[in-house]
């Protein structure tokens, strides 16, 4: 009797131990939840960005850790959006100029809040850089090319066409074969080409 108890016993505090949620998930879903709080568009993106951006990372051969942080990243990349005033981040008409550089402060404000997480913390630079662009270009440190981490080229690629092909107040959404169209004619300016590559095949594969 005392075995079969010592044996239950443990079988129970290993059944704890592997559904314990780590902390990176557990501080992740608290922003996730602040997001989806002010925008159920916000939801909606960040989980689509989040697949496209892992089912990428895994098409180009990242490792496992390295593709769970690009997952990561992408679930959170648009996080500093929770900074910025409703009147912008839900104006139905087309942003003006002043408005564009208060949207353009969002990756940064985003690579602070992930950063002041210490179980999020190895994913930030990829939430401060998916704005970034190979020819230099981007934003909000005009990085360039290889100077980009990976995990931030596959971000920018799966956040651009999620933003595409979803309807906004102020237009309706791109088709997925014109959506991937204006990936492959931006490739090597604003895009890898490397990455849309790999992308157009993953939605490929999910279309199929």
């Amino acid at each position: 009797a005392d075995e079969a108890l010592l044996l239950a016993d443990q079988r129970m505090y290993a059944q704890k131990h592997s559904s314990r949620v780590p902390p990176s998930r557990q501080s992740a879903d608290v922003l996730l939840r602040l997001l989806a709080e002010r925008s159920l568009e916000l939801e909606r993106h960040t989980a689509d960005v989040a697949v496209l951006a892992e089912l990428t990372a895994e098409r180009l051969g990242l490792l496992p850790d390295e593709r769970e942080r690009v997952r990561l990243a992408a679930e959170l990349h648009d996080v500093g959006k929770a900074a910025i005033p409703d009147a912008i981040l839900l104006k139905r008409e087309p942003l003006n100029e002043d408005e564009w550089r208060f949207i353009r402060r969002h990756p940064v404000i985003g690579e602070r809040i992930v950063r002041a997480a210490p179980s999020l913390a190895h994913s930030a630079d990829l939430v401060r850089w998916h704005h970034e662009r190979p020819d230099g270009t981007g934003y909000p440190d005009a990085l360039a090319g290889d100077e980009i981490p990976i995990g931030a080229r596959i971000i920018a690629v799966s956040d651009v066409f999620d933003a595409m092909v979803s309807d906004r107040p102020y237009r309706g959404g791109r088709s997925v074969e014109e959506a991937l169209a204006e990936l492959e004619r931006c490739a090597g300016t604003q895009f890898d080409p490397v990455v849309v590559e790999a992308f157009a095949a993953v939605v490929a594969e999910r279309a199929g």
